[in-house]
């Protein structure tokens, strides 16, 4: 089971998230969309989408510090074990409190405007049951680790670059606490998910916009 969940699961995952998006952007690219709710709702939006992304870059941001960088690369600059997890404790308690709240205020709009909720897709209802429950065991994981008893540096870190490298490592998950693992599940089943779902507009950038010429717009010759 070990195996198959460490293993084996997170490239079935990575399959789907690629092999998945790539089918739906070029075999169906007229369903590659946001389903933007922005012209249904807009006073609620205002607050709760920045929130959500300012929240969702931070995490990001600490995840590839944490996760993708070995430790040695960040003790040869001077950043002690006691350093790094202070500066993960605090700084990551703001950045997933402000995710959490932005979150939240999406999903009470999402649920409490009645226009929204009936354009909400049982797909929509999984994608945030799963967003829900990788979002707050990764908060949990953070508080309850608030001691530094436990160095994901030197295991799921280890782990996770073995996976990117196809030497997949298992074993490097064995002692890792319960609320880590399923934070990880959690994300999988995202990653399974997002080709299916509206969470693949976070892919299309309009860069067009940045070369296109202004459109110039004309008043009507007052009579």
């Amino acid at each position: 089971m070990n195996l198959f969940l460490w293993g084996a699961l997170p490239y079935i995952a990575f399959t789907f998230l690629i092999v998945g998006t790539l089918v739906r952007f070029f075999y169906f690219e007229r369903n590659w969309t946001t389903k933007s709710s922005q012209f249904l709702e807009k006073k609620q939006l205002r607050i709760a989408n920045p929130l959500f992304h300012f929240g969702l870059l931070c995490v990001i941001g600490g995840h590839v510090v944490g996760v993708l960088i070995p430790k040695t690369w960040t003790a040869a600059i001077g950043i002690n074990d006691h350093m790094y997890h202070e500066g993960a404790l605090y700084m990551g308690a703001v950045a997933g409190l402000i995710f959490i709240v932005g979150f939240l205020l999406l999903m009470k709009r999402r649920f409490t405007v009645a226009e929204l909720k009936v354009n909400t897709s049982r797909l929509d209802k999984w994608l945030y049951l799963f967003l829900t429950l990788a979002i707050f065991s990764g908060m949990a994981g953070t508080l309850l680790n608030a001691s530094g008893f436990f160095d994901y540096r030197v295991s799921i870190g280890p782990w996770f670059r073995s996976l990117l490298a196809f030497m997949p490592d298992p074993s490097l998950m064995e002692g890792v606490p319960f609320m880590f693992k399923f934070h990880m599940f959690a994300w999988m089943a995202v990653a399974i998910i997002f080709p299916f779902s509206r969470l693949v507009h976070c892919l299309s950038a309009p860069l067009n916009y940045l070369t296109r010429p202004f459109i110039v717009y004309r008043k009507r010759d007052e009579k």
